[in-house]
């Protein structure tokens, strides 16, 4: 099946980045929300390109910014409560943050395609799964709805569904979670969008489902091209799927680089805690080791510790850490934001 044939009705196509640009650029994302009569930041100047084609893992601890960052991108925070206080967001140059509603509905679907966490809450349970891709191409692609609806099925079928031409009529409750996930995912690429947020859209499959998705989507993203933000907390799925990743925690990004590079060498002590607790089956010995799990939780975003964030976790930290770290520049283009990177020695596993 290829996915270049042009569909009856079809909008003007769309012009690609120019040459040697990033598709997208997050420059300093300040992201607030208001509690009560109080405003918490969750997202604080959080930076990073996404090039053309590349595959981009964001990961870290529930409630340390990843998928408030991809809701800031997609212009889908809380009406009222969450809102880009600061930053930039470029997609292939154009300012999103510059754009009224109307226009961000016109970008989401066509341009940035979206798989949120929990398929079963984000599909409607009322309309049946054809009418909800359909819904989405006659709006962004003009088609109209019994072109839309061949359109479901070949999507349904690229995605790996079974019999896509009776599936395109079955309600949500009535396809296994897996298939569900699918689903969603068919309806997320149906416009060939050009970049693609997928926020935890692994956590709720078996082990088996999650490699079946992580390979559906390595070879949809070889069919058409598009850029992938993996959002996770899981570096184990980091190291099948992504080039690069940005390790955040308390609303900060803490470190980043390609994932070869901190996989083999982690310099922040919490990526170290993270790939510490990945669990892993034994490599010739019998003796059972317990989980090394990082201490404590991360902080609330009302009181934040001073200085380094992750510093009453920390294992090495120092008095020096009692002063806020600058997210640092280091050899080999990465990002590490500590204090002490330079003098300790972090004790990591073979890669996941």
């Amino acid at each position: 099946m290829t996915m270049t044939a042009e569909p009856e009705n079809a909008a003007p196509p769309r012009a690609g980045p120019a040459a040697g640009r990033p598709l997208l650029q997050v420059r300093d994302l300040q992201t607030s929300f208001r509690v009560g009569k109080s405003s918490v930041r969750a997202v604080d100047g959080v930076s990073f390109d996404l090039a053309p084609g590349e595959t981009l893992a964001i990961v870290g601890e529930s409630g340390s910014g990843k998928s408030v960052t991809s809701l800031s991108i997609m212009g889908l925070l809380p009406k009222g409560a969450g809102r880009v206080t600061g930053g930039s967001i470029r997609l292939d140059g154009r300012d999103l943050l510059g754009l009224d509603e109307p226009q961000m509905r016109d970008i989401r679907g066509r341009e940035i395609g979206m798989i949120f966490q929990e398929p079963m809450t984000s599909l409607n349970p009322v309309h049946t799964i054809g009418r909800q891709i359909s819904e989405v191409v006659m709006r962004h692609q003009g088609l109209n709805r019994a072109a839309a609806r061949r359109r479901a099925i070949e999507m349904l079928d690229l995605v790996g569904i079974p019999e896509p031409g009776r599936r395109v009529d079955n309600y949500p409750h009535e396809m296994s979670g897996g298939m569900r996930q699918r689903a969603m995912i068919a309806m997320a690429i149906s416009c060939e969008p050009r970049l693609l947020i997928a926020d935890e859209p692994t956590t709720a499959l078996d082990v088996t489902i999650q490699a079946q998705m992580l390979e559906l989507l390595r070879d949809l993203q070889a069919r058409m091209g598009m850029a992938i933000i993996f959002i996770t907390h899981d570096l184990g799925v980091v190291a099948e799927i992504a080039d690069r990743v940005v390790v955040m925690y308390a609303g900060q990004v803490v470190e980043s680089g390609e994932v070869a590079e901190i996989f083999d060498a982690p310099r922040m002590p919490y990526t170290a805690g993270l790939m510490n607790s990945i669990p892993r089956l034994g490599r010739g010995s019998r003796r059972r080791e317990r989980l090394k799990a990082i201490p404590g939780t991360v902080p609330s975003l009302f009181s934040l510790p001073p200085g380094c964030r992750f510093a009453p976790r920390c294992a090495h930290a120092a008095p020096v850490c009692q002063t806020p770290p600058p997210l640092e520049r280091i050899p080999g283009g990465r990002e590490v934001r500590c204090a002490r990177w330079q003098d300790i020695t972090l004790d990591t596993p073979e890669t996941p």
